[in-house]
């Protein structure tokens, strides 16, 4: 990435972190802190926990990605 990183006008630089940070929250697990605070939070099993989260996590990493295409359309 770096080769292209250092092409790109920090603008568009600053899109792909934000890209490669919304990436990064498709389908987390059991490895999350937040994973098991959400559980015990809310008093759920794992497995309802892991249903839940990563459903969220998936849905938060899409609809963010999708936030920085439309927004690279405008910068």
């Amino acid at each position: 990435m770096a080769p292209l990183a250092s092409s790109l006008s920090p603008t568009h630089a600053a899109l792909l972190a934000l890209a490669i940070g919304a990436g990064s929250l498709f389908l987390s697990h059991v490895n999350d802190a937040g994973f098991w605070l959400v559980k015990e939070l809310f008093g759920l099993t794992v497995g309802q926990t892991f249903k839940t989260w990563s459903v969220m996590e998936t849905l938060i990493s899409v609809v963010g990605f999708g936030f920085i295409m439309v927004l690279s359309l405008i910068i």
